[in-house]
């Protein structure tokens, strides 16, 4: 039974990776730590992991020469991002070797429904390139391929998963390739990096070879297979056909193996908390955006305003979530599914009149994308800070949600009608001013006081420090970020700054 199920999802790691250059272990991690017994024991997500990535090496290699056939690679903006991810592989499959192997398993399976629902919200990327006719690569590009090669590196090596996503991403939006051209090049250098990370893990755990060695000659032999067939189709189907069917799957599998996985913590006591946080999540949200929506159409309510405060209804969802339960786990499935049924309710209602009424969106998909974003990284806090590290920390979570939603808000107001000194520069975008910068320290300073005062239990003197460090962070973050996303960048920040100073409180 074990080697249909490795032969299975070898062939959906094949296909993965021949239509749009997603990592083998995507799917491969996933469907082996939750259905075949070998890969439950002690390091068998590591092992799992190390199985996908040499299942990778051979079917990347085939998939970019047939891309590569096809005058699909450009490594010429692309070394640098490269040679990045290389270096860092090795640093990953260490890390990844100490890590507790639920938590590792967990990534992977939350990891497999973020890539589903990836697809399904962008299944494809415009095919102009804009790097054409450009031999040098500008500050610009080598700041994207340093950072993003360093960190996509570091996730290959760890995960094993999302290096292709990422890859194909940075390639498409950032760096102006081609569809085709930013798998085919994406391809090309996944098969350097899961040769050194699937080595790496190897050498870190020999008894990959001794015990597994059955399961990793068929995984490597059905992916590379069908990793070459599944490109020669790519090459010739509509790009948004393939990234329909991709995150269909994905999101699909994603799903069923979460249920399977955790399927032992489901008992009556589970199961009505779970339906009792949903009831009460759906209803805050609904209520809210209800009200809302009729404010808008029944006053003159400035668009900027209503977005703001169709913001706050968003980021405030994560009090429910943390105050309604206490089961972290249930929190992110709740989160998870709410996100599901956004995407979905979303796009169905893009194609209606009153949808374009209440948004005006600058590029397709800009509100279901800033609710991926922003939904994603609550449910990544949550995991982190509540999952990982534990209840009593989970307040760093919303500390850090709250400490830009309200200080963005009230930035945008204050700046928008009192800014009168402006604020420019090279890595300034857009019209900022000091009123915004001072209204987004002082709310972010207010709201994190209050946050660290009813939930995290410290005493008032570190509350108050912590507190006067976190706001000047948030509001000279939000200053330099561009493309709206400071929707990610102050809390992480704000995140990190609490996650050091826990260290020392």
């Amino acid at each position: 039974m074990e080697y249909l199920i490795v032969i299975i999802a070898a062939m959906l790691a094949g296909v993965g990776t021949g239509l749009v250059g997603l990592s083998a272990a995507t799917a491969m991690v996933p469907l082996l730590i939750v259905l075949c017994p070998t890969f439950q024991g002690e390091h068998g997500a590591f092992m799992a992991t190390a199985i996908a990535l040499a299942s990778d090496i051979l079917g990347s290699a085939v998939t970019s020469a047939v891309y590569a056939k096809n005058k699909k690679i450009d490594l010429k903006h692309g070394w640098l991002l490269c040679v990045c991810i290389i270096s860092m592989c090795t640093v990953g499959s260490i890390v990844a070797y100490f890590t507790h192997q639920q938590v590792l398993g967990g990534f992977s399976l939350f990891l497999c429904v973020a890539i589903g629902i990836r697809f399904l919200v962008k299944p494809g990327s415009k095919d102009k390139a804009t790097n054409e006719g450009v031999s040098r690569l500008t500050v610009k590009e080598i700041a994207v391929s340093l950072f993003f090669g360093l960190t996509i590196g570091f996730g290959t090596g760890f995960f094993g998963s999302g290096g292709g996503m990422m890859m194909l991403i940075v390639f498409t939006a950032m760096l102006g390739y081609e569809r085709r051209t930013a798998v085919g090049t994406s391809t090309f250098i996944m098969t350097f990096t899961a040769l050194i990370a699937s080595v790496s893990h190897i050498l870190i755990e020999p008894t990959i070879l001794f015990e597994c060695w059955d399961y990793l000659i068929i995984s490597i032999i059905t992916a590379t297979v069908f990793s070459m067939v599944s490109a020669r189709f790519a090459n010739k189907v509509n790009v948004k056909i393939v990234g329909y069917v991709t995150g269909a799957l994905l999101f699909g599998l994603g799903i069923v193996l979460v249920f399977l996985n955790y399927r032992e913590y489901i008992n009556m006591t589970y199961f009505a908390e779970f339906w009792k946080l949903l009831g009460i999540y759906f209803a805050y949200i609904i209520l809210l955006a209800t009200i809302l929506i009729i404010v808008h159409f029944t006053t003159k309510i400035p668009r900027y305003i209503f977005r703001k405060l169709l913001h706050i209804v968003a980021f405030t969802s994560i009090l429910p979530l943390v105050l309604c339960t206490d089961y972290w786990w249930i929190a992110v499935l709740v989160q998870l599914i709410f996100l599901a049924v956004v995407i979905v309710a979303l796009s169905i209602a893009e194609k209606f009149e009153f949808y374009k009424s209440l948004f005006v969106e600058k590029e397709e998909h800009e509100v279901i994308t800033s609710f991926i974003i922003l939904f994603g990284l609550i449910t990544v806090l949550l995991v982190v800070f509540w999952g990982v590290f534990g209840s009593q920390y989970k307040y760093v979570a919303v500390a850090a949600i709250m400490a830009w939603g309200p200080g963005d808000a009230a930035a945008a107001i204050v700046g928008r009608n009192f800014g009168e000194h402006k604020l420019s520069g090279k890595w300034i975008e857009g019209v900022k001013s000091v009123e915004g910068c001072v209204a987004m320290a002082v709310t972010s300073f207010g709201f994190t006081l209050l946050t660290l005062v009813t939930m995290s239990g410290l005493a008032i003197i570190p509350v108050l420090v912590l507190s006067g460090l976190i706001a000047p962070v948030a509001a000279f973050v939000e200053l330099y970020t561009k493309k709206g996303l400071d929707t990610v960048t102050v809390p992480i920040a704000t995140a990190l700054l609490m996650g050091v100073a826990m260290i020392f409180i």
